[in-house]
Formats: C-alpha cells, structure tokens, sequence
C-alpha cells in the first residue's frame, strides 16, 4: 500500500499563501505539515497530490516522492490539513481487504481506497480531491487535528514547535561550543546546531518552551529570545532583537525588531525595528523598517478576516497579519488586525491599506492599483540574484499562473 498525500475541497481557505504551494507545504512548528506526515510512514512510497501549475515545483522540493503520478496499488490517501500526532499510524489502522473512511469532527482526514475505487473515482485525474468521494465509504471516528485556516497554524505552532523539538533532537548532540556572555536559561531545553555563532549579550530563556537554532544561524549581540522558537538554517536574528514565544522562522531570513506568535517562511526578511505578531508571512518577502502590524482591536473583539470572497469570524482576539510570497513593505507601513496581502504586492504610504489586498497590488491608503507584471518580475530576478539563486522561464510561468488566478480579485477592485 502506498500513501497519498492530498489538498482537499478547503485548501482555498488557506489563500494567499497557497497560490504558490500545496496546503500540506504550509510550516507549523519546525517543519510543513506534509513533513509530519510523511516521517509517520517512513517506508511506505508516497504520492503528493498537486493542482498541476505547481507540479514542477513539488517535484523539485521532493524527488524522493512520486507527484501526481499512481502505480496500480492500493492507497491510503492522508488529508493534507492535518497535523500529524506522534502516533498517527496506529490510529489509521487499516484491514488491507476493506476500504475505509476516517473521520474527525466531520473531516474526513484520511480514507484507504482499493485501486479499483481510485480509478472508478478518477482520483488519479483529478487536481483537488473532493472528500465527499468519500463518504459513502464504511466510516471510523478518530481524533486527529485538522486546521482550517492560517491563523489556526499560528496558534497551533507552540505546540508543534514542542513536538518537533522532541523528534528532531532525538538522537543528536547539541552543541558544545563555549559561548562568552550569552546567558542561557534552562540550557537543557535548548538545541544549537552546527557552526552556529552567538554573540555576547545574547539572552535565550527556554524557561517557556525549547529553542532551536539550526546549523549555520547567527544570533546578534543583546537579542532576547524566548522559547518555543525555531530559527532555520543559515538565518539571523539581528541585534537587539526581542523574540517572545511561539516564533518559527525558516532558513535563510533575517529578523529583527519585536516578534511574538508568528510564523515566517524562508528566504524572508523582516530586520529592522517595528512589531510583528500572530501574523503568518510566505517566502521572499521583505518587511521594510518601522513596518508594525496590529494583532489586537481596541474593543478586545474577534477578528473577521477575508477569505475566498467571504468574511470570516476568526474567534480569536489576536490575529495579525498574512502575507503571501514575494510582497514587500516600504518603511513605516501600517497594517490592521487581520489583514490579508496578495502575492506579488508592493504596499507604501500614510495611513492604514485595505485590510485585504489583491495579489500583484501596488499601493497604499491613498490607492491601490495593479503591480505590472514586467516590474514584479524584475524584481523577483534581483532577489533571486541576492540569494545566489536563478529565476527561470518555470518561475516566470508560477507568476503568471498566479496574475491569471487572482484577476477577479483585483477586477471587483476596479484595476
């Protein structure tokens, strides 16, 4: 049997930041949730399941995995919005004989489905799967966490930054470099990866939860961190810096200023001062200095955000902002509680911009209009080029893709 890992009828709920990537490849914690899953099913071939424009792009970040191509087998097709639990195989306990459905909370999070089944429900032909396909299938409760929207990853990410530490430090050996005048509180909960550099003055409180700093990092003189946090290969976090709980941050970023309860993909930069908190932020994006979001309304409600059109009662009391890849922030950028920018966007000017804005915008308070496709290229080519990496025709294609997919969006805008 092999595992099929897929994005759901739901995966839109997750926009911006899955213009650009499969559901399952959002982080929450140390690692995506498609990483969870995988590592529960460490002989067992998987297939990932992509909307097509994004096939080559899976397929470059996976080359261990089979992508959007089947063998004739039986499958064990795993709802790419889960978070994995430690003990996630046990639970999916299947009768090879019997087709089967798991359900929690009325999600269907997993379902095993013969080879014949697969290709009487062309589930090897379709991009997203449906998971009603599923439902007329013997069915079995089961407790597994599934999130519905971006900022349920933000407030689940104390927790698997938690369960992460504790597989990713099994087995390994901190390291035991001499740091002069870093103060560490509760060392043991502590994890420093190799060639990392700490500067003097460097405070890291792991009294709330573990720290780790993945090989490579850099962490400046007089920066405070609090755990749970997770810096990434090859990041830093700059000085004076001031890092409170829940913080994930991926390889290559560079943070600074006041961060809380926050999730930053790589290759992003957010390193000057100005507050960051409960937001959740793509890749290749650059946060200019003094940029602040708010996470919290004056009237201590619940914050309704816009998702797919609708506007969406969140529940919760803190949610900041959610940017997808590639947008960047000019100096002393104010964003509202709950505001959501597009992929591709260049955001400037007094004031506050509208609390949802459009992928491939340009402006501010005072206006928004179209990014011009040619400027937002030239402008991914000179990052790349920064990272010492190429921006090719398939890189070219994605945003295209993109400008095309989220045209409605700025249509019922006016540009």
């Amino acid at each position: 049997m092999q595992i099929c890992v897929f994005e759901d009828e739901r995966y839109i709920n997750f926009e911006p930041l899955i213009y650009s990537r499969p559901v399952y490849d959002l982080i929450c914690g140390m690692t995506t949730l498609k990483e969870k899953i995988i590592r529960a099913f460490p002989k067992e071939k998987v297939v990932l399941k992509c909307r097509s424009y994004l096939d080559y792009f899976v397929k470059e970040e996976n080359s261990n995995c089979k992508v959007n191509r089947f063998s004739k087998d039986d499958y064990l097709f795993i709802n790419g919005r889960i978070l994995e639990p430690a003990n996630l195989k046990n639970i999916l306990k299947i009768d090879s004989s019997h087709d089967k459905a798991f359900v929690s909370k009325g999600v269907i999070v997993a379902a095993k489905v013969s080879w014949e089944k697969v290709k009487k429900l062309k589930l090897d032909n379709v991009e997203i799967i449906d998971t009603n396909l599923f439902r007329n299938l013997p069915a079995e409760e089961v407790e597994v966490e599934c999130v519905n929207y971006l900022w349920d990853l933000v407030y689940l990410n104390s927790k698997e930054i938690q369960n992460d530490y504790k597989i990713n430090t099994k087995g390994k050996t901190t390291s035991k470099k001499k740091y002069s005048g870093v103060n560490f509180v509760n060392r043991k909960n502590i994890f420093i990866g190799k060639n990392v550099d700490i500067k003097p003055g460097v405070v890291l409180d792991a009294s709330t939860g573990p720290i780790y700093i993945d090989k490579n990092a850099t962490i400046f003189p007089n920066a405070v961190i609090q755990g749970p946090f997770y810096a990434g290969e090859s990041s830093q976090i700059k000085s004076c810096a001031t890092i409170y709980p829940n913080v994930s941050i991926g390889k290559v970023c560079k943070i600074g200023g006041e961060v809380e309860d926050t999730i930053i993909h790589s290759y992003s930069n957010k390193q000057h001062s100005g507050f960051l908190g409960h937001s959740y932020l793509g890749s290749w994006i650059n946060i200019g200095a003094d940029t602040n979001n708010s996470d919290l309304q004056n009237n201590y409600g619940t914050i309704k955000i816009q998702v797919n059109g609708r506007h969406i009662d969140s529940g919760k009391q803190f949610v900041g902002l959610l940017m997808a890849d590639h947008s960047k922030t000019a100096i002393n950028t104010m964003f509202n509680t709950g505001t959501v920018v597009g992929f591709s966007c260049n955001i400037y000017g007094a004031g506050f911009p509208p609390k949802y804005i459009p992928s491939f915008s340009w402006g501010g308070s005072d206006s928004v209009r179209e990014y011009k496709f040619l400027k937002a290229t030239e402008t991914a080519k000179a990052v790349f080029k920064r990272r010492q990496k190429e921006f090719t025709e398939k890189d070219e294609k994605l945003f295209k893709e993109i400008l095309e997919i989220t045209k409605e969006e700025r249509s019922k805008r006016g540009f």
